[in-house]
């Protein structure tokens, strides 16, 4: 019982912790940004193998571009998808995309492409017309087969202009 207690308090202080690090995040204004996210095509886990390399599990991707401006639009001029050694595997947006108040782009990486590998990431660039407030850019990994599956996110960050 004494177990089932520490880890219940350990689950909600990562609850609590993450939902104040949420709580906390402000939106800035902007008419663009170049926003940099941390993709997994397939995530290291387990021992290692008498190859010395440890387990590889697939993950498929959802990439949700989410406009948080209430009155105007955004538009998404490139999503580039880069590999772990930083080579650019493809690009999703092959047309400008424009995404409506209040409105989601979805992009997806399916379970078995994992030529992004362990390192991948988006390079997802956005302009609006006027100020408006930032998207919020997150990808869910996941791998569910039955009897073990594996779900997590990522958020993007702001790159500063080069």
């Amino acid at each position: 019982m004494r177990f089932l207690n520490q880890c219940f308090a350990v689950l909600s202080t990562l609850v609590l912790t993450q939902g104040m690090a949420c709580a906390q995040a402000v939106l800035s204004r902007s008419t663009g940004q170049s926003l940099y996210l941390p993709i997994y095509s397939h995530i290291w886990h387990g021992e290692v193998n008498s190859d010395r390399k440890p387990m590889k599990s697939l993950m498929s991707v959802a990439v949700s571009i989410r406009n948080t401006d209430f009155s105007n639009p955004i538009q998404v001029t490139s999503a580039a998808y880069f590999d772990t050694a930083g080579r650019k595997v493809r690009e999703y947006v092959t047309a400008p995309k424009t995404i409506g108040p209040m409105a989601t782009h979805e992009l997806f990486v399916p379970l078995s492409d994992d030529a992004g590998g362990s390192g991948a990431n988006f390079v997802i660039v956005w302009k609006a017309e006027r100020e408006t407030s930032q998207p919020v850019v997150e990808a869910i990994h996941a791998a569910l087969p039955a009897g073990r599956s594996i779900a997590f996110t990522s958020s993007a960050y702001v790159m500063p202009p080069n």
